[in-house]
């Protein structure tokens, strides 16, 4: 008998509506964060994390966000719905609540609290 390899199954689900799942900042981090992450590591201040449903509104969060603060895209993911931005930790902070504030009062979304570490 052989044996069989199982390989790990994953299933991932969209919801109808439209929501900001995870709006968190990383104040501070290490350099290898930003080097595991592919960023640039020179300006490691802080990095701003978020994930939205439909996955295209991340092309218009990260369009408020960069206009809000003098923050750079670090990555961007309309199929995912997976945006990242760095900066000084004030600008990112200001991006952040700038992408919930238009995607709540103009898009209509659900949006969480801000979250940090």
């Amino acid at each position: 008998m052989s044996e069989e390899k199982k390989t790990p199954r994953s299933i991932q689900e969209y919801v109808p509506g439209k929501q900001v799942t995870l709006a968190h900042i990383i104040a501070k981090p290490k350099s290898d964060v930003y080097i595991k992450l592919g960023l640039d590591d020179e300006n490691c201040d802080a990095i701003g994390i978020l994930t939205i449903t439909p996955s295209e509104a991340a092309i218009i969060s990260a369009d408020a966000g960069t206009k809000a603060a003098p923050v750079e895209i670090g990555f961007l993911d309309r199929f995912s719905g997976s945006l990242v931005i760095t900066g000084r930790v004030s600008d990112v902070k200001a991006a952040v609540q700038e992408i919930l504030n238009t995607l709540h009062s103009v898009l209509g979304f659900d949006i969480p609290k801000i979250t940090y570490s």
